[in-house]
């Protein structure tokens, strides 16, 4: 039986092509994938499409667009073996990692794609990001998919969606997953590292489209003075505020800006220590520098990306309002996204 692929093309790089009579980019129509792609010809897959009504840029995508996708990724579930989503590169993280929440006992893969330059490009990366990622997405064992995670796939590397972060803007070699193994690289052969990836667990999938985007993000800097701090732990209607703090989780000890945090939590205010390092995680408590966030409630982050973090917190807000229940999920690793 062949395998079934849907690609969910939404915007990005990956498909524009120049307009010979403007001179400027606009998105190809997806009919006419194999005009361009004839490679697609190949596959032993069975491919279909479908496209936003209007392609976005990823730098506007919403949280609406996450849930927009994630009820296609429902809908076409039983119908397919696999989706490749085609998504601009800037925020590819983001929404690998929001789907990795809203996909609760995903059993299929979900891989993202894109590109630097677009398709229609001789020098394009597109091409073989493309065609790997449904190389991957129809890849089965024993009758079984090989990943039933939502995974980036750029430049002959797979990573979990949850795990990564766009770190260059001009090398194809776009993403980087610190701290957490690659799940297959892709040479002269696709090579999956099996002990790395997601086991399916059979169960029926269950999407969440409840998403509550009230946070905000405090980066701490030498300098940042009062007013900055608590303009933006004040802020109206403010539920979470993700503080990227430095090294293993430090920041300034000021009475001031340790007062400001606990009287923003005392309030209700969900405060996640995130460090601003690539690579790493938070050890509250490990130096002085950030001893005192414990005794104040600020919950750390572990290992997780701030992509990642922005993503859980929404999720997790939707999900409950109980303090107790959102600091227990904040803690837990939900979908592979942290080291516990």
């Amino acid at each position: 039986m062949k395998s079934k692929v849907l690609l969910i093309y939404t915007g990005g790089t990956i498909g524009m092509m120049l307009d010979a009579k403007t001179g400027h980019l606009k998105p190809f129509d997806f009919k006419q994938l194999t005009d361009q792609i004839p490679e697609l010809n190949k596959f032993d897959v069975t491919l279909s499409a479908i496209s936003f009504a209007k392609p976005i840029d990823s730098s506007d995508m919403q949280p609406s667009v996450w849930i927009e996708i994630a009820k296609m990724i429902e809908k076409n579930y039983d119908k397919v073996d696999g989706f490749v989503v085609l998504h601009g590169s800037d925020t590819m993280s983001f929404t690998a990692s929001a789907l990795s929440f809203m996909l609760e006992n995903l059993n299929k893969p979900v891989i993202l794609t894109g590109s630097q330059l677009p398709i229609g490009m001789i020098r394009t990366d597109g091409k073989e990001n493309l065609i790997t990622a449904i190389e991957i997405a129809a890849a089965k064992e024993k009758r079984k998919p090989i990943v039933s995670e939502v995974c980036i796939y750029f430049e002959y590397q797979l990573y979990r969606g949850n795990r990564t972060h766009k770190f260059n803007a001009e090398h194809f070699q776009a993403f980087q997953s610190a701290n957490y193994p690659v799940l297959a690289e892709a040479g002269v052969h696709l090579k999956y590292n099996h002990s790395a990836l997601q086991k399916s667990n059979g169960k029926k999938l269950k999407v969440h489209a409840s998403l509550i985007s009230d946070i905000a993000i405090l980066k701490m800097f030498p300098g940042i003075t009062q007013n900055v701090v608590e303009a933006i732990l004040n802020a109206k209607n403010v539920k979470a505020v993700i503080l990227e703090t430095f090294g293993s989780g430090n920041a300034s000890t000021q009475k001031w800006f340790i007062d400001a945090l606990k009287k923003a939590i005392d309030k209700g205010v969900v405060v996640l220590n995130v460090t601003q390092c690539n690579a790493g995680k938070v050890e509250q408590g490990k130096y002085a520098t950030s001893a005192a966030f414990k005794k104040i409630g600020v919950i750390g982050g572990s290992d997780i990306t701030t992509e990642a973090a922005v993503a859980k917190l929404m999720f997790v807000l939707g999900t409950t309002t109980n303090k107790k229940e959102i600091e227990k999920l904040l803690k837990s690793d939900l979908r592979g996204e942290m080291t516990i």
